[in-house]
């Protein structure tokens, strides 16, 4: 028995002395801080409703005036009629501005500096061979590889330099002068200037004239139809664009924009629409309007492409319901060289090329295109570009360029 209360005295004491630690270690825990008061946040009451019955609140008296008390406004500023205000999102946009583009006449004599920078290199350096003292074959030879290098061709390179050693021998001494003189007329038999380079633009019926511009995209044919348009309006002609470049988007509205500069309207249909029809029509608006000249800017894809080709064979058929076409512009890339000349054979086979038009020739050295192409398809240069300006289209003249081509 005392066994028992003995163990029972020490299990109570145990158990105190357990409640004793645990109650002194949570003394010894350190509390968090008080939390700073916070500030009462304001509320907003909602506006209150408006009261009414016998809940309605007194009126506020307000000073009232009298008639005579209010201003009526001066006679000169009552409107009788009321006045339309302009909508400036509907508005109209502004027409553009008509430019008055630079006569045609001597415009190659004025551009002749840009062009006998590009091309002086053949004239001065046939110059230079033919002034050697003693012209054996090996300066013969290097005045054909001159000439072939300025892609004048082999058979006119040929025929030039046989003349000139014929002339050579004849005439003995050789001065500067007499040598220049030689070689101008010789190149200028070369060129040709018996050829009609008049870009034909009157109908011989009681229509507009009608002329096709055709040639593959990259050449600038579409600036080239532009900068024609500048040159007819210049001389007094009215004329209307027709867009038949379908394919292209960017034609037709680059095109539009060549025309309305100079005040001329386009014609232009759906993208990917019928190129012939769109011709037929900027003719028949030709005809409507009584203009002068209808220039047809036509498609120029890959001349790879017989399908296209075809096609524009039928833009032709189809405007020559109305009448025959006056002048078929081809444009070629001056700098293309030989390879111009591939592309004016196909387009010859399609329709028949009445003209040449080359761009680019003042970024060439390589002038001699002009006598291969005429050449090759037996008709004349009749217009040349020599810049990107808005002005340097001109018409082809033998006399000035073989004056740039042999320098001052």
């Amino acid at each position: 028995m005392e066994y028992v209360i003995l163990a029972v005295v020490i299990a109570l004491v145990a158990v105190g002395v357990a409640g004793y630690l645990v109650v002194s270690g949570r003394r010894s825990k350190q509390l968090p801080p008080p939390e700073a008061p916070t500030a009462t946040p304001t509320i907003t009451a909602p506006p209150a409703e408006p009261r009414v019955g016998e809940e309605a609140e007194t009126p506020r008296e307000e000073p009232r005036r009298t008639i005579e008390e209010v201003g009526l406004p001066p006679a000169d500023e009552i409107v009788t009629e009321p006045t339309a205000l302009e909508d400036p999102v509907m508005a109209a946009p502004p027409a553009p501005e008509v430019e008055v583009p630079a006569p045609t006449e001597g415009r190659l004599i004025r551009l002749r500096a840009r062009l006998a920078r590009s091309q002086n290199a053949l004239g001065k350096g046939l110059l230079t061979l033919l002034s050697r003292e003693h012209l054996d074959e090996d300066t013969w030879e290097e005045i054909e590889d001159t000439l072939l290098t300025a892609d004048v061709g082999v058979k006119p390179t040929q025929e030039l330099v046989e003349r000139l050693r014929e002339r050579v021998k004849v005439l003995g001494t050789r001065t500067p002068q007499e040598l220049r003189t030689l070689l101008r007329e010789e190149l200028l038999t070369l060129v040709g200037t018996d050829f009609d380079r008049t870009v034909k633009t009157e109908s011989d019926l009681d229509t507009p004239g009608i002329v096709m511009v055709v040639g593959v995209n990259g050449t600038g044919k579409t600036t080239t139809t532009g900068k024609l348009a500048r040159v007819l309006v210049a001389d007094g002609r009215s004329v209307v664009l027709g867009a038949a470049d379908t394919f292209r988007a960017a034609a037709a509205d680059q095109l539009q924009t060549w025309g309305e500069r100079v005040g001329a309207r386009t014609v232009r249909g759906p993208e990917g629409g019928d190129p012939a029809s769109v011709a037929f029509d900027a003719v028949k608006e030709g005809i409507a309007e009584s203009a002068d000249v209808v220039l047809i800017d036509t498609a120029g894809r890959l001349h790879t492409k017989t399908g296209l080709m075809d096609e524009l064979g039928k833009v032709k058929r189809v405007v020559e319901k109305h009448g025959p076409l006056d002048e078929v512009l081809l444009v070629l890339d001056a700098t293309t060289g030989q390879n111009g000349l591939v592309q004016a054979r196909v387009f010859a086979e399609v329709v028949d090329i009445t003209g040449i038009v080359l761009t680019k020739l003042d970024g060439t050295a390589k002038g001699g295109i002009v006598v291969a192409v005429q050449r090759e398809l037996g008709v004349p240069v009749k217009l040349i570009g020599l810049g990107e300006g808005p002005d340097d289209l001109a018409p082809f003249e033998p006399e000035a360029f073989v004056d740039a081509l042999l320098g001052d």
